[in-house]
């Protein structure tokens, strides 16, 4: 049986992103994370992490109580949001011209990969899994671009490479996105065919 991801991990990831957060927001003086908006993220992060547990524990623990919660799926939902914070705490969005590209692709695989882990379990057949996830991420990084252009883009200092940079974000998004599907995928059929072995 293979072993089962801890409640501390999910709940370090969240701890370690509000902490680099706070201090972001709170400690003046820190050039890079100037026109960030921080202090909407502060708000925004902790609450778009905690967003699936909640509907997890709404949908799934009080109709099955004795369910294991799937932290591993949860941890995986809360890394990007740790990525993101780490990367301007460390300034890699400034100092290295691609961190943004890669935090894109590699940020929608974990994100997709832990909501579609979550949300996969019983769809058929495998292509179908691919397609939901890859949607999904597509939607997902949709919104995401519109709410960097709310917060800061629109009256900030990129509005002039903003579209470029936007059309970049979704294609790299949804690539991750796929990779994510392709993924899952895999791991739903492995677990369908386990289930049917027994």
């Amino acid at each position: 049986m293979p072993r089962r991801c801890p409640a501390w991990v999910p709940g370090s990831v969240l701890a370690l992103t509000v902490a680099q957060l706070a201090v972001a927001e709170f400690v003046p003086g820190i050039d890079r994370f100037a026109d960030k908006a921080f202090g909407a993220r502060l708000i925004a992060y902790p609450l778009l992490m905690l967003v699936v547990p909640m509907i997890w524990w709404v949908a799934v623990k009080r109709r099955h109580p004795d369910r294991e919660p799937p932290y591993g799926a949860f941890t995986l939902v809360m890394l990007p949001f740790l990525v993101d914070v780490t990367g301007n705490s460390l300034d890699l969005f400034d100092a290295l011209v691609w961190w943004d590209d890669l935090c894109h692709f590699a940020n929608w695989a974990l994100l997709l990969t832990g909501i579609g882990l979550l949300i996969c379990g019983s769809v058929r057949p495998p292509w179908a899994v691919v397609v939901l996830v890859t949607g999904l991420g597509s939607l997902l990084a949709v919104g995401w671009e519109l709410g960097e252009w709310y917060t800061f883009i629109r009256h900030g200092t990129e509005r002039d490479t903003a579209y470029e940079d936007t059309l970049g974000d979704l294609t790299l998004g949804t690539l991750g996105a796929l990779v994510a599907g392709l993924v899952v995928s895999r791991v739903v059929a492995q677990r369908q065919n386990a289930d049917r072995g027994r």
